[in-house]
């Protein structure tokens, strides 16, 4: 099947529009349902970085001025390839990811509708105009583009992250070098073919594999990248943020999450469930987003401690591909060993476990790297379980007396990206929408969800303030520049000759 849908047996690096062979050293990429292997993706050395971001720059000399709507064009073109490969591009996905397949589904469909948002905004990208303060003068702002930007994208989003950034980036008239994870590089060897066929001028967009400590570190350290775009972990952030200082590059950061759930106790416990379960066990708990604990007022405690317990039993896990299942594998065996250990730290800590808290290795999940969907409860807030991310379906229920509480201990945590509260109490809503301290918050939902027409980001630990998608995307990526036309025929000197 994998033959049959990527006809490669290993990947090669986009540059300057061309597909360049890697002679080098390549690591293989793994269905983490199976454990076999999709493809070979080469680890690329700094020789490849510099020539992608050469590429990229003579390029976007010229794709600069190309006017805005037409390169919305090319943007419509990539939306229209992406929707008729849908159903290929999301079993791919799957394979890379491990993702199920109703879930690639929609992350591609995530990819079509951002192309056609940000081709849309090919007629817009709004400037200002606004009256000057001397006569015979006119005063405006415009974006411009900032020149090659650098894009580092993570494995569990491979097609969508990739979308929210290099959408706003291109229909800006940037040049893009864009490194995506190892573990998932078969979204971005499909995406570059679809440019390539939408008619994306050569070296325009650019891919570039390999290792973080190889080719984004070159990335990071380029003169010739001015901005870089990150989606990962806190860490390898905070360590991207230092460098780019240094070398006063632009940098925008979507880090980490500790996302709560609240339920009040007079929610629609039946809703709650379904809420939880989604945000909770999709993706295999896998996304900053994911609701890794849950917050209920202690009346009702009980009550959904039991329909969840219920409902858990009921969910299928195993390969993606497989229509009936609902939670897939975790993406490595790193990532196994991470949520194995913070189990052993959930129970050293007191919180009571259960369901779940073990690996799934009989059987038809034998070969693959599964995980049992875990439910802790009695967690207080200080407990590592309850502040850590986690990276994986795990779920500590933390016992609240009312609402006031419930939100301190929603913004007791580093991190600030997503929020929910399930009530029936419209003051409550409004005073959630206003106390919760994240970049989204969701009313009557789960944590997961966001929508491509307005901004995703977090607050504090989460980022540094820029956001993904929406019309914010494009400050990332462009300049603001003043422009003043005084047509007087005299020289007026800004706030001396003012009458």
């Amino acid at each position: 099947m994998v033959e049959t849908l990527l006809k490669v047996k290993k990947l090669a690096n986009y540059i300057g529009g061309e597909w360049i062979e890697s002679e080098g050293k390549t690591t293989p990429v793994i269905n983490p349902a199976t454990g076999e292997t999709v493809v070979e993706v080469p680890l690329s050395d700094e020789g490849s970085v510099d020539a992608a971001v050469k590429a990229a720059k003579k390029a976007q000399k010229e794709w600069a001025l190309v006017p805005a709507p037409m390169r919305a064009e090319v943007l419509y073109r990539v939306g229209s390839i992406m929707k008729d490969r849908k159903e290929r591009l999301s079993q791919l996905l799957t394979m890379e990811n491990g993702k199920v397949i109703e879930e690639a589904r929609g992350e591609v469909q995530e990819g079509i509708d951002m192309a056609y948002y940000m081709a849309g905004e090919g007629r817009r990208m709004f400037g200002q105009t606004t009256p000057a303060e001397l006569k015979d003068k006119f005063a405006m702002s415009v974006r411009t583009p900032i020149g090659v930007v650098g894009l580092i994208t993570p494995w569990n989003f491979p097609i969508a992250i990739a979308t929210w950034k290099s959408f706003p980036a291109i229909i800006a008239g940037n040049g893009v070098v864009w490194k995506p994870a190892t573990e998932t590089p078969i979204m971005a060897f499909e995406l570059a073919k679809i440019f390539e066929e939408a008619g994306l001028p050569k070296g325009v967009i650019n891919v570039v594999f390999g290792s973080g400590s190889t080719v984004g570190e070159a990335m990071i350290n380029h003169e010739g990248i001015r901005v870089i775009s990150f989606t990962g972990s806190n860490d390898t952030g905070r360590n991207i943020a230092a460098k780019c200082g240094q070398q006063l590059k632009k940098v925008s950061l979507e880090m980490g999450g500790k996302n709560a759930v609240i339920v009040m106790d007079d929610a629609d416990l039946t809703l709650a469930v379904e809420g939880i379960l989604w945000s909770a066990f999709g993706t295999s708990g896998q996304r900053c987003t994911a609701c890794s604990r849950v917050i209920v007022h202690e009346k009702v405690k009980d009550a959904l401690e039991e329909r969840l317990l219920v409902e858990m039993e009921k969910l299928t896990i195993g390969n993606g591909l497989d229509e009936t299942n609902k939670v897939g594998p975790i993406i490595n065996k790193a990532g196994l060993a991470k949520i194995k250990k913070y189990i052993e730290i959930g129970k050293d800590e007191g919180a009571k476990l259960l369901a779940g808290g073990y690996v799934m290795e009989e059987g038809e999940h034998q070969k693959g790297n599964y995980f049992a969907p875990t439910l802790f409860t009695d967690v207080k807030p200080g407990m590592r379980i309850a502040l850590e991310e986690i990276f994986g379906p795990v779920v500590s229920l933390i016992p609240v007396k009312n609402f006031e509480e419930a939100v301190e201990v929603n913004n007791s945590v580093e991190y600030g990206l997503s929020s929910s509260i399930f009530t029936n109490d419209v003051n409550q809503v409004f005073k959630a929408q206003r106390d919760l301290d994240t970049g989204i918050v969701y009313v009557n939902a789960g944590t997961t969800g966001a929508e491509i027409h307005l901004p995703f980001g977090g607050t504090k630990g989460t980022g540094n303030g820029h956001r993904d998608s929406g019309v914010q995307a494009l400050d990332v990526f462009t300049e603001w520049k003043a422009v003043y036309v005084d047509y007087s025929g005299k020289l007026q000197r800004a706030q001396i000759d003012v009458e």
